[in-house]
């Protein structure tokens, strides 16, 4: 009687939600999550960039003068002129701010695929690049685009030797010293650097005149902002040497350099989900085939291009190409969002995904990974549907706690040894630091951020604290404490030198302070790390300082400024308030007014089908250069906050017992 009269006394205080009301909601959100279902059990949702994957894609096909799909080239015309932004050209985010590398690749995009360059929107892009210097400003990457299309030539871009494949691991590059994207991307871009072949393009469209001077003028880019300038100077003087004595390397060394970087690509191909499962080396593969010689027949270049169409999402009056899929990603935070909300329908449909993800578990390929860590097993799950060589501790660890919860809540079996191999591979790719990468373990040759190949400052794969965060939470739900386990302990230390001062963490793959805050108090909360502590009593007064007025949470893409200022106001979105409320939840802040008025935002914010509309971008591909809009962000995670808010509300403990 007394839970009962207290649920009505609940019900009747302002700004709690009606049990009826918040149970309505849950009921409705499942349904909409449930609906995107796959029928193997699987989730996969559109995973969209900016306009410079689809501007690229349309650009390859007339660099290798395929036949013209005019049904497909005006669908992603639609695309891109839709994301134009008011400033005239293409911003890296909704509604973000003028970027130059894009704004040239949509124009010349648009362009090839026979907008006027008189059509108002191309005066308008043309007129904006203008004003801000010119396509000279074009980061490095742009560049060798355009050096393949003749627009700039090769001095425009770094020298990139092929032979460096060749060199020693103990020499200051190597290419097992860089991220996994920047190594999958670089060695076929290299070999395209050395032979650099022209583009077909049988329009002969260009882009002169987006250039302020003649765009064959032009040399190397200048120093980025977050480059050194001794390291800057260092860098393009030896950039300038071995352009001068590259030419004279002997052809024997370059043919087996090619050769060792054709090896390495052809071990790591990985059929039609591509080197990597990314779209820059599968271009750039393809591409590589096309300078060697290779028609479109050859079986290598051929299933690397089949795989780039896979990553297509084609709507009936638009089109756009992803920059991957996240199909495990989805997967495993879909089923814990529907373990959360419980239910007949909800849970066997969370257990069909999980039986999903077994065998997807990587346990017999030694990626990259193990040129750091030799005798660790492999024993990882990728974002991707396959991509053995480079699974990830974040997919990792989310899916090893989804399945935990499974089977600790709902007697789940076959899932024992799927766990003890995540938890071994994890354990063993913790940096020497305390703190987890993405991919790699001890990534930490900044210097190479310095030269000139590296203006997006995005070549490295450093422990981060989100991942750090992940991988501490699924070790303490598998029952570690700082006390039982150096690895929590180290981490946990690793947490605590890198708070800020105003009490936020830093998120790296999800956008930005907000995600980083939420997924390092929930691993403190998991750790056992007391909620009075005051590293977490002060992240939960800084959540709590930044809500928004309409009740929810927003961060702009700004706040990764390298003038570090912190979080960025912006718009709420579904994602972020519900990020913040399963942390305010982990810190114990359950009955916290801003929690309430956060449940009451996404409450009433919660279209027909039971989810949420969400345009803002709120993940991370790199800071300040590429960022992400998960589809399946506003679909799973509000629904996991709502029913992690109405599951804690009913009990007397009010702590949360998962490490998500």
């Amino acid at each position: 009687m007394d839970s009962v009269n207290a649920t009505s006394r609940e019900a009747l205080q302002p700004g709690i939600p009606q049990p009826g009301i918040l149970e309505s909601s849950i009921a409705s959100a499942t349904q909409g999550v449930l609906d995107f279902q796959q029928s193997d059990g699987h989730w996969v949702f559109e995973l969209e960039a900016d306009c410079t994957i689809p501007a690229e894609y349309v650009l390859l096909r007339h660099y290798l003068a395929e036949p013209v799909d005019a049904v497909l080239e005006a669908k992603i015309g639609n695309y891109l002129r839709r994301v134009q932004g008011a400033h005239g050209g293409w911003p890296l985010v909704h509604d973000g701010e003028f970027d130059m590398s894009a704004s040239v690749k949509a124009y010349f995009a648009l362009k090839m695929i026979g907008d006027s360059v008189d059509a108002p929107h191309m005066v308008r892009a043309r007129e904006a690049i203008h004003a801000r210097g010119g396509a000279i400003h074009s980061n490095v990457f742009t560049r060798f685009m355009l050096a393949m299309f003749g627009v700039v030539t090769w001095r425009a871009v770094p020298v990139l030797p092929i032979e460096i494949v060749l060199l020693p691991f103990w020499s200051p590059f190597h290419i097992n010293k860089i991220s996994y994207w920047a190594r999958t991307t670089m060695v076929p871009l290299m070999v395209i650097a050395a032979l650099k072949p022209r583009a077909k393009n049988p329009k002969g469209v260009g882009i002169d005149e987006l250039f302020l001077q003649d765009p064959r003028s032009i040399g190397m880019t200048a120093k980025a902002p977050h480059q050194s300038m001794a390291w800057f100077l260092l860098f393009r003087s030896l950039d300038a040497i071995l352009r001068v004595v590259e030419p004279m390397f002997p052809k024997s060394l370059r043919q087996r350099a090619i050769d060792a970087a054709l090896a390495f690509t052809e071990e790591r191909l990985n059929g039609e989900d591509g080197m990597g499962a990314i779209y820059p080396p599968m271009a750039n593969i393809v591409m590589m085939y096309d300078a060697l010689g290779k028609d479109e027949n050859y079986p290598p270049r051929a299933v690397t291009r089949r795989g780039i169409d896979k990553l297509l999402v084609i709507g009936e009056d638009e089109a756009y190409c992803q920059p991957c899929v996240s199909p495990v990603w989805d997967t495993t935070l879909t089923a814990h969002a529907l373990l959360e909300a419980g239910g007949d329908k909800a849970v066997p449909a969370a257990k069909q995904g999980l039986d999903w993800l077994i065998p997807k578990q990587e346990l017999e390929v030694k990626g990259d990974w193990a040129v750091k860590r030799p005798d660790v097993r492999p024993g990882g799950w990728a974002f991707q549907y396959n991509n053995a060589h480079y699974p990830d501790l974040d997919d990792t660890a989310v899916v090893v706690m989804s399945m935990d919860r499974m089977r600790r809540e709902h007697g789940a079996t076959g899932y024992d040894a799927a766990i003890a191999r995540g938890r071994e591979w994890i354990e063993g790719m913790q940096s020497d630091d305390g703190g987890w990468a993405a991919f790699d373990v001890n990534n930490l040759e900044y210097y190479l951020n310095n030269i000139p190949f590296s203006d997006h400052g995005a070549l490295l794969d450093p422990p981060t604290e989100d991942v750090t965060a992940r991988c501490i939470s699924m070790l303490a739900q598998l029952g570690e404490t700082e006390k039982t386990s150096k690895h929590v302990a180290a981490g946990v230390a690793y947490l605590r030198k890198t708070q800020h001062p105003e009490g936020s963490w830093y998120g790296r793959w999800g956008m930005n302070f907000i995600y980083g805050t939420w997924s390092v108090l929930c691993a403190l909360n998991m750790a056992g790390v007391r909620h009075d502590d005051p590293m977490i009593r002060k992240a939960a007064a800084w959540l709590a300082s930044i809500q928004n007025k309409d009740g929810g949470w927003g961060e702009d893409a700004v706040s990764y400024r390298l003038d570090y200022k912190g979080w960025e106001a912006a718009p709420s979105t579904a994602s972020q308030t519900a990020w913040a409320l399963l942390a305010l939840m982990a810190a114990g802040e359950v009955d916290h007014p801003a929690v309430a008025r956060g449940v009451e935002y996404l409450i009433a914010t919660q279209n027909k089908k039971g989810l949420w509309d969400e345009q803002r971008y709120t993940a991370t591909g790199f800071p300040r250069v590429f960022y992400l809009r998960y589809h399946g962000y506003p679909k799973f995670f509000p629904l996991w906050a709502l029913a992690r808010y109405r599951n804690l509300r009913s009990t007397n403990s009010r702590v949360v017992g998962v490490g998500m």
